[in-house]
């Protein structure tokens, strides 16, 4: 029953061949298996999921309607608020804190039936101190970051499905290195209410699965207009899971863009990844040279917006990593102008990269990090394949399609259009058609 996806999970459910109760034990059993190795999590009340289950059993026995993720148990990033469990970012000075409301995308996943079985690690605020998490691919590895609990968990099979966030490259590179798909929607796809608000510019929610069918089964739940997020629009689209299945009218075409960075890229990645565009007639595709600075426009948009965002915890005092504090005082030192060019710029690169689109091909094709996940567990690697794709807001997928030598995860990065998050999601599942055949 653990190998079971979610959609297959939640249709065994909804005909009774098994239980939320069951399933959700199934689930338990793995993570009592294997969190002392992999530790994913923050907060886990094996009781009180077991208490969601069976509730939703009787409310399943009595007659109610079932929602798409009836039964289902979902990971919640520790940055995300739920009422019935702690929310404490990942730092002992918020040790202890309660929410009194859900976030609106948990509020969603409840909804929809879902049962949240806990809260997974997540590093310092979001940012780059380490958790405790470890790679279950490797637990000498680090599993990235800072969505670390959450890739972990869903690699580790101890849930189908679990929710993260990124505001530089917190969804793809954790994705990456633990083998799982995951997905970093267009900016303002999914309401951020009552998420850690990092960057209103730049940060995302987003999910991890094991399967693409199983990314747009959740993606039909928190997708929507939200008034609490301003950012957020109204969405009316046929469903994610229904696209998915849809064949394109014309086989996908591919721009493989290596971007500035790709000198950054290991050998043994850029090599496979190269491999995988000549595979796939993929279309190279230089971006020009001041597309350089959008890493500097990312770093001083993020650095100002946590200083104002969050600053006021460092000036509490407390037990806070010198790399927060150092974040704090960087983002202070931004000007105006510095942080309204960024802005500015930001804007150009995503206008310029819409015409790769509109001239060239359905989706971009790139890294989804440097490589294998590193040695060590001190610091959670680098994001620089995905600091572009967060600065402009455009979507993105990690496929783990690649391996190294040694049999560890590469992860593959799929780019769509901005807004077209369901169209990214066919091509994705065209391309791991294609490749199986």
């Amino acid at each position: 029953m653990n190998a079971l996806t979610a959609y297959e999970a939640a249709s065994e459910i909804a005909r009774g061949a098994i239980s939320a109760e069951d399933y959700t034990r199934v689930c338990l059993d793995r993570i009592t298996a294997v969190e002392p190795d992999v530790q994913a999590f923050a907060h886990l009340d094996p009781e009180h999921a077991l208490a969601q289950a069976r509730a939703l059993d009787r409310h399943k026995a009595d007659g109610g309607r079932i929602g798409p993720l009836h039964g289902i148990p979902v990971g919640i990033k520790d940055i995300i608020d739920t009422a019935d469990y702690p929310t404490e970012c990942g730092s002992p000075v918020l040790a202890g804190r309660r929410p009194d409301a859900d976030a609106t995308v948990v509020r969603k996943l409840r909804e929809a039936g879902a049962v949240i079985i806990g809260k997974t690690v997540t590093t310092e605020f979001a940012y780059f101190h380490p958790g405790k998490t470890r790679n279950p691919r490797d637990v000498t590895r680090t599993p990235g970051g800072s969505s670390s609990g959450s890739a972990a968990a869903v690699a580790a099979g101890m849930v189908p499905l679990a929710i993260g966030s990124q505001t530089n490259g917190s969804m793809i590179r954790p994705a990456a290195f633990c083998g799982v798909f995951g997905v970093k929607p267009s900016h303002g796809l999914i309401s951020r209410a009552g998420a850690l608000t990092l960057s209103r510019t730049l940060d995302h929610v987003g999910a991890f699965a094991r399967t693409i069918e199983d990314l747009a089964l959740i993606l039909d739940v928190i997708v929507g207009h939200d008034p609490v997020d301003p950012d957020t629009r109204p969405y009316a689209s046929p469903s994610f899971r229904a696209g998915v299945a849809e064949p394109l009218p014309l086989p996908p075409s591919y721009a493989f863009v290596r971007t500035p960075m790709w000198d950054k890229a290991d050998a043994e990645a850029r090599g496979a990844l190269e491999d995988l565009a000549k595979e796939l007639g993929a279309r190279e595709v230089d971006l020009p040279d001041d597309y350089r600075a959008a890493w500097d426009a990312l770093r001083a948009i993020m650095a100002a917006d946590m200083a104002y965002n969050l600053g006021a915890i460092v000036d509490k005092g407390g037990e806070i990593s010198k790399q927060f504090r150092d974040l704090i005082a960087e983002g202070r030192e931004v000007t105006a102008v510095q942080y309204l060019a960024a802005v500015r710029d930001a804007r150009c690169y995503a206008e310029g990269m819409s015409a790769i689109f509109e001239q060239l091909s359905d989706a971009i094709i790139t890294l989804s990090a440097k490589g294998v996940a590193p040695q060590g567990l001190g610091a959670t690697g680098d994001p620089v394949f995905c600091t572009l794709w967060t600065l402009t807001g455009f979507p993105s997928l990690n496929l783990p399609l690649l391996a190294n030598s040694e049999g560890l995860p590469i992860g593959v990065q799929l780019v769509g259009a901005p807004g077209r998050d369901e169209r990214l999601l066919r091509t994705a599942n065209a391309l791991i058609e294609t490749l199986g055949e």
